[in-house]
């Protein structure tokens, strides 16, 4: 009780025998190396000053110290280290200061403290693991602070732990097991909170509490007792519920607590019904001296005692607390959605009915609600609540209940589970990749959402992948890249990459090319035709990028004349009317980027065989304008293509004429595919054709043949060139493996 502001360091350096030092009601604002010298000291006061920080070290001398009492300063930060080495310290006070938050660095060192008060601070906040290295504390007093939560590991590592007050804070939520880390605990004080809901619905909250033999639970709002609220409390011998209107206890709701002796309630509002008989007969045979329980509801009972009923009096005509008929449901939202929760409740009391939210046990503050009223002929209340939870995420997720309230209770529903998606979103996106045939082939996909999305694989919109098969292809169910080595044609395709929850699904394609160097699905083959005949040379060409082919003769480019025709994108070579100059080497030279090849094929001319005409069959100035068609089918694999070459004569033929001089005045390639428009093999696309016997459908070299001519089908027209009309005149003439045909008045077909 003096004027001190500051001590001088060394000071009190002389007093290495003493064992206590006062110093309170001064205005000291520090501490830091006051003490060096103290030895001995055991006990420390240094209450009612002005501190307002303890600095890491200041105490460090004081190894000897039992007590350190600093209540009643300004003290707003313990900094880490604040108290070491007090290796011995067991009794600290820090009451009455200006702490917000209790951390593990501000109470390193306390090994062997075993009580510990911060009560009148503003802590709302202890940090997990604080207790870490005060694992010794037996008492605890965190009263009159801002706590509105306990989580499960608040009180973690403190099994010692044996007399805990809550009192006087603002706790809505203690989580499930919260008291299993103090199974030691005899008094638990949490009067002056909110924690209704752990009497009211909570079944065991306190069950892990074997040992507690004073509970406090005075001035929590509490309206019901739930049955189940006690269970496990059996060395329970006081039971604090004053201050708590309570208007309904569950049947044998304190029958759990078998040493109870001291039962402390002050309730007026008891809903004296057939469900609170038993009650009466249980408080007429404990005779507990600080009980009292007197009847709200109905009115000729009110103000009457519970102990004072006949048990005639308890009937159940009504039902004024509150009876939930339609609970809120469980359901799944998509993140940015709205959800909707309805509760709704009835009550044949005329009291309001008052709708109450809850989200994972915390009571929700300026929430969305609707509530509707309505009151029947027959004096029943029914009311609803609706819950509206807009542009949602995954903060909403959790449990949801409803508390519906009157003067005469308090019902609480079922929890409803929110679950919040998230549509998928790609965070690694497949693209185009083209690679050489035989090198390894990378194609990446990733996804985020709410649940984690299911990342999956397709080619060409099906499962069949010939990599998979053969065992060239590689995924990692925790890896974002899909690998198929030692690449071949049978790969190439579009590759999906699906990734879906349950929020939705969604889709990224991906083409993967092989480029190969080009090459001939089936070598080119030596020819010989008779002179005046039709003749297809062959250069069937597979590679991607798609070839680029050139034809030469005798080493000469080879160009189109009104004989030479290309067809089938430059693969086929076709010359009609053939003469004896036509006969040579035909080379055909097949290029991409990342080569090229050459094939040959040699072209024999016969002459042709001598032989006596016959007499002309028809009148000679008939032949002006035969039109012969030549019809060529080339097979390849499972396409079919047919060369149809016209020919129209340009001048009038003698009977005895040395071949006809035809010209040809058309020719028409046309192709009937079953997997490809076209002849050229691009053996990319017929991935999509595979067996499923690990065979592709890509055809050999035996599988392609040419089909000469098999069919010339001979028709005779008069064209009129005036009048561009055609008629049909001459029969028919088909020739089909050399049988001959006749058919008259038909139209003249191929």
């Amino acid at each position: 009780m003096n004027q001190i502001k500051i001590i001088e360091n060394g000071s009190l350096d002389n007093l290495t025998a003493l064992e206590e030092l006062r110093l309170n009601k001064n205005h000291l604002t520090q501490l830091k190396d006051l003490f060096t010298n103290l030895k001995k000291l055991r006990i420390l006061e240094i209450n009612r000053n002005e501190l307002q920080t303890i600095q890491g070290l200041s105490l460090r001398g004081l190894k000897n110290l039992k007590e350190l009492r600093l209540k009643r300063n300004k003290i707003e930060t313990l900094d880490d280290g604040a108290f070491w080495p007090l290796e011995n310290l067991t009794i600290l006070q820090l009451d009455f200061n200006l702490l917000t938050m209790v951390r593990k660095g501000g109470l390193f060192g306390l090994e062997r403290l075993q009580k510990l008060t911060l009560s009148h601070n503003r802590i709302s906040t202890i940090e997990m693991q604080a207790w870490d290295r005060c694992k010794e504390i037996v008492e605890l007093d965190l009263s009159h602070n801002e706590i509105s939560v306990i989580e499960r590991d608040t009180f973690e590592f403190l099994e010692k732990l044996e007399k805990l007050k809550l009192d006087h804070n603002q706790i809505t939520y203690i989580a499930d097991g919260a008291f299993r880390s103090t199974p030691n605990l005899q008094i638990l004080e949490l009067n002056f909170n909110k924690i209704s809901y752990m009497v009211e619905d909570i079944n065991g909250a306190f069950d892990p509490l074997g040992q507690l033999w004073k509970l406090g639970l005075a001035h929590n709002r509490i309206k019901s007792v739930n049955k189940n609220a006690f269970t496990g409390l059996s060395s329970v011998t006081e039971l604090d519920l004053t201050g708590n209107d309570v208007t309904s206890i569950q049947e044998n709701a304190f029958v759990s607590m078998t040493s109870l002796t001291k039962l402390r309630m002050n309730s007026r509002a008891l809903v004296c019904d057939c469900g609170l008989q038993w009650l009466s007969m249980w408080l007429r045979e404990h005779r507990y001296s600080d009980a009292e329980a007197y009847c709200g509801y109905p009115h000729w009972l009110q103000g009457m005692s519970l102990t004072q009923l006949h048990h005639k009096n308890f009937t159940c005509d009504e039902y004024p607390k509150p009876r939930i008929i339609e609970e809120p449901k469980s359901q799944m939202g998509i993140k940015g959605d709205n959800v909707t929760l309805i509760c709704r409740a009835t009550s044949t009391a005329s009291a309001p009915l008052n709708f109450m939210w809850k989200h994972d046990n915390v009571e929700m503050e300026d929430a969305n609600l609707q509530i509707n009223t309505d009151s029947t002929e027959s004096g029943v209340t029914e009311a609803s609540s609706i819950l509206i939870l807009t542009n949602v995420t995954h903060a909403n997720a959790g449990k949801y209940q409803c508390m519906v309230t009157n003067t005469y209770g308090t019902t609480y529903s079922a929890k409803a589970k929110l679950s919040i998606l998230i549509y998928p979103s790609f965070s690694k996106i497949p693209h185009d990749i083209r690679v050489i045939a035989g090198s390894t082939a990378r194609l990446e996909c990733s996804a985020e959402g709410q649940p984690s999305p299911q990342i999956a694989w397709q080619k060409d919109g099906g499962n069949d992948f010939p990599a998979a098969r053969e065992r060239r292809m590689h995924m990692m169910p925790t890896d974002d890249v899909l690998f198929i080595v030692d690449v071949k044609t049978a790969d190439s395709g579009v590759y999906s990459c699906t990734a879906q929850n349950l929020a939705g699904l969604i889709v990224a394609n991906a083409t993967l090319t092989i480029l190969e160097t080009p090459s001939f699905v089936k070598p080119m083959e030596n020819k010989e035709i008779t002179v005046g005949g039709s003749i297809v040379l062959e250069c069937m060409a597979s590679g991607t990028p798609r070839p680029k082919l050139s034809w030469r003769k005798n080493g000469n480019p080879l160009q189109a004349t009104e004989r030479h025709f290309f067809t089938a994108e430059d693969q086929l070579l076709i010359i009609v009317d053939t003469k004896v100059g036509d006969a040579g080497s035909y080379e055909c030279e097949m290029s991409n980027s990342l080569g090229s090849v050459v094939g040959a094929s040699h072209l024999t001319v016969k002459p042709a065989p001598t032989s006596t005409p016959s007499p002309a069959s028809v009148n000679e100035d008939d032949i002006l304008g035969l039109i012969i068609i030549t019809v060529v089918c080339c097979a390849v694999g499972t396409s079919i293509v047919w060369v149809v070459i016209i020919y129209q004569t340009r001048r009038r033929l003698n009977a005895g004429a040395q071949g006809r001089n035809a010209q040809p005045s058309t020719v028409i390639a046309a192709t009937v595919p079953d997997t490809q428009t076209h002849l050229y093999l691009e053996t990319s696309s017929q991935h999509s054709k595979d067996s499923g016997t690990g065979d592709s459908t890509n055809p050999s070299s035996d599988q392609l043949q040419l089909c000469l001519p098999e069919e010339i089908v001979t028709c005779s027209v008069n064209n009129e060139e005036e009048t561009g009309a055609v008629n049909v005149g001459a029969p028919l003439l088909r020739y089909t493996n050399h049988e001959r045909h006749v058919r008259e008045n038909e139209d003249c077909a191929v």
